[in-house]
């Protein structure tokens, strides 16, 4: 009787065997394809809740209006010059302070669980964070489109032309990147959303606002121009500003491309290491 279980068993097996194997397995998702999936997720979330786009679409119009008319003609004697210089400046302001966003949606991801069905799926492991660092990228384009778009309104003309405007972009675009990078980090290392958003504005507030985005750093004190000299929102104002106007050196574009790839060189492993550890 025990025998006659037993092939009773191995029959009903090799059924059940036959039936789920029908077709053969599907390959693994190449790293490209589960990159752009994850991108396109990213999107998707933009789609259906387009209030998330305020950052990139309401607040830059805001910024550029306000300080254009409310301190032009104090600092500069008129709006028109001081929009000039202005609009570069706020343009790399507003792109780099988004940058944090991308921190605190791998955040929410942890505090939610889907950060761990992710890390279970057979796909490449970057995928997830690269994904979501690409739909980024086409944010700052789109908040940098429509601050040009506003300043050409405004009477804004880059001395640099359509070809200094797009280095401009793409040099701020390709920073914003890498400064991303820190964000995740932080975003797996801290435990809560405003946590996150408390640590990233302690770091922008000041790199941002003392730097040489809204004066001239001459106009400061001495021991404040050394400060706004090495601070890498300074000098990547200067390279933008310089990119649009048609002015920019050999020099100051290499600044920037050097603190970017610092950057990605220190942030980027030190991001993965963290997920790869996260429990």
């Amino acid at each position: 009787m025990g025998n006659a279980l037993k092939d009773e068993m191995s029959d009903l097996d090799e059924r059940l065997m036959k039936v789920l194997a029908t077709q053969e397995r599907p390959k693994r998702a190449s790293a490209f394809s589960s990159t752009m999936t994850f991108g396109w997720r990213a999107w998707l979330k933009l789609k259906y809740v387009p209030e998330q786009l305020m950052d990139v679409t309401v607040f830059p119009i805001m910024f550029l209006l306000m300080f254009t008319y409310l301190f032009g003609g104090a600092i500069a004697g008129s709006t028109a010059d001081y929009l000039q210089f202005l609009l570069p400046g706020i343009l790399a302001m507003t792109v780099v302070t988004i940058t944090m966003y991308t921190g605190m949606e791998l955040n929410n991801d942890i505090s939610k669980g889907i950060f761990d069905r992710f890390r279970s799926l057979p796909i490449w492991r970057p995928s997830v964070l690269v994904g979501m660092l690409l739909m980024d990228t086409a944010r700052y384009t789109i908040a940098s489109t429509i601050m040009i778009g506003l300043g050409l309104m405004m009477g804004f003309r880059p001395g640099g032309g359509i070809v200094g405007v797009v280095l401009a972009v793409a040099l701020l675009v390709a920073f914003s990147f890498s400064l991303s990078w820190l964000w995740t980090t932080l975003g797996l290392i801290l435990r809560t959303e405003k946590s996150l958003m408390g640590v990233s504005m302690m770091v922008l507030f000041p790199l941002t606002f003392v730097s040489n985005v809204f004066v001239d750093p001459e106009t400061l004190p001495s021991w404040l121009q050394a400060f706004v000299e090495v601070n890498p929102i300074s000098l990547l104002v200067t390279a933008v500003r310089g990119l649009m106007h048609g002015t920019a050196t050999l020099a100051e574009v290499g600044w920037v491309i050097l603190a970017l790839v610092i950057l990605l060189v220190i942030f980027a492993p030190l991001t993965m290491y963290l997920y790869r550890k996260k429990s």
